[in-house]
């Protein structure tokens, strides 16, 4: 639950939750389009089906489109349903990324500050820090 929530943030914060709302949309809409334009989707139950057959990929065949119009909405249905996939993937990892750059900076100046204070520092705080120095990979490690 708590992930979902995160995401849902992440969404909303970055604005791609009006992409999402959008795409949404068209999927309803273009429901409405087979369910009028063509013979073989009968309710709008079948064309939300077919929708999703579309957008997933699946094809599974049970129900195919004959119009042009059906045959055009199906082709932009599946390349937008790329699109969105691409782009709230690529902002999710994005933010992602971004969150655990400002942690590790936010590391590294508590422990730039503390090595600014070595001489204040008692005993235990001082073998804290080597062991977080002994962790940092040195030139000879990085060569080999």
């Amino acid at each position: 639950m708590k992930k979902l929530r995160i995401l849902k943030g992440i969404l909303i914060r970055t604005r791609a939750s009006k992409i999402l709302i959008g795409y949404l949309v068209f999927v309803l809409a273009s429901a409405l389009i087979f369910t009028l334009c063509e013979p073989d989707i009968r309710t709008y139950r079948d064309a939300l089906g077919y929708c999703d057959t579309v957008v997933s990929t699946a094809g599974f065949g049970d129900i195919v489109v004959t119009t042009a119009i059906g045959k055009m909405v199906s082709v932009i249905l599946t390349i937008y349903s790329v699109l969105v996939v691409a782009i709230i993937t690529g902002v999710v990892v994005n933010y992602y990324n971004q969150i655990i750059q400002i942690q590790q900076e936010e590391t590294l100046v508590s422990f730039i500050d503390k090595l600014e204070k070595l001489p204040e520092l008692s005993k235990d705080e001082l073998l804290q820090i080597s062991k977080k120095a002994s962790l940092f990979p040195r030139e000879k490690d990085e060569k080999s």
